[in-house]
């Protein structure tokens, strides 16, 4: 297990040296940069921008060296701890992004484990209760979940909070603690309104995980050996527990690769109707004005994240699945 994890971590490092290659040329793609954002931004409010002073304020930026100057510049920045200046914040990456992204995890991580915690035993009854009034609803829910929008539930849950009992339920602070320093009354505060983005991102992926869970199970329920052992007596728990619930939970688990970082990407738009200072709102700002250093910076963080789930995954399917564990060693 030990030359196992070592090894993966020798690929995390190879893979996050090519995904900051990828993700620079990315960024760079879009014809112009931040300066012409900034000169058409500027101009639009009646301002006249002269060739001159845009050459002037790309210099101030860095952005009239080389594009490939630029990434290994930004490559040194990240070895010593330094993630860059975003230009549009005119602020360092790193202070922009600290209590965003911790924030981002937080409510990543609480929804991986509400997600999980509906989807497994759900996906078990359906399975075990197959076409009955129970299996119907959940199935039935399971295709809303799936069918609707995460931003149209948390529109819904918006209008349904302020039109029928008043309650404001966007941001994640009342007013008083927005720029408040951390402390009890504001932890406790941030976990009043925790639950209902917590919800709303973990519907999708609990709707889709039960159905995988529901069909996986369902197969393997039908197969000879479950047929043999139940016909043997063994209790019916104990033969659900054992064996096909173990082997179903395998596609479940490899999900982690792509739902924790998929929570925070995907939930960009469902951040902005609910007002949540988290990263997703900054990565959409950062790509549209081609803040490169910013983009970047949280675009790597999200691909660290795809990586460690990635990690985390096949060392749960080890743990989990025998076979999984039999062909290591023997390999």
């Amino acid at each position: 297990m030990k030359k196992y994890l070592l090894q993966r971590l020798g690929y995390l490092i190879i893979l996050l040296w090519v995904t900051t290659i990828v993700t620079f040329i990315v960024i760079e793609l879009p014809p112009g940069d931040y300066v012409s954002t900034l000169v058409s931004r500027l101009e639009g409010t009646g301002h006249t921008i002269s060739e001159e002073t845009r050459q002037q304020i790309q210099k101030e930026f860095g952005l009239d060296k080389p594009a490939h100057i630029r990434y290994i510049k930004w490559v040194e920045q990240i070895t010593n701890g330094n993630l860059g200046y975003s230009f549009d914040w005119k602020r360092p990456v790193k202070e922009l992004i600290g209590q965003r992204l911790s924030l981002t995890i937080t409510i990543a991580l609480l929804s991986t484990i509400v997600t999980y915690a509906i989807a497994i035993p759900i996906g078990i009854y359906s399975a075990t209760h197959q076409y009955s009034w129970g299996d119907y609803i959940f199935t039935t829910w399971g295709f809303i979940g799936l069918a609707i929008p995460n931003f149209m539930l948390a529109l819904v849950l918006l209008f349904i909070g302020l039109r029928y009992f008043g309650v404001n339920l966007s941001g994640l602070y009342s007013k008083e603690f927005m720029d408040a320093p951390w402390s009890v009354a504001k932890l406790l505060d941030l976990a009043k309104h925790l639950p209902i983005p917590v919800f709303v991102v973990a519907t999708g992926g609990s709707a889709g995980l039960i159905r995988v869970l529901r069909a996986t199970l369902l197969d393997e329920l039908e197969k000879q050996y479950v047929v043999t052992a139940r016909s043997k007596g063994l209790s019916s728990s104990k033969l659900l527990f054992k064996y096909p619930v173990r082997i179903c939970l395998n596609p479940l688990i490899s999900n982690l690769a792509w739902l924790f970082p998929h929570l925070i990407s995907g939930g960009a738009i469902t951040a902005i109707v609910l007002g949540l200072p988290t990263a997703g709102p900054m990565m959409l700002r950062a790509l549209i004005t081609q803040d490169t250093y910013l983009a970047g910076s949280i675009l790597l963080f999200l691909t660290i994240l795809t990586l460690l789930g990635t990690v985390i995954s096949d060392v749960l399917l080890v743990v989990v699945d025998p076979r999984i564990r039999m062909e290591r060693s023997s390999s």
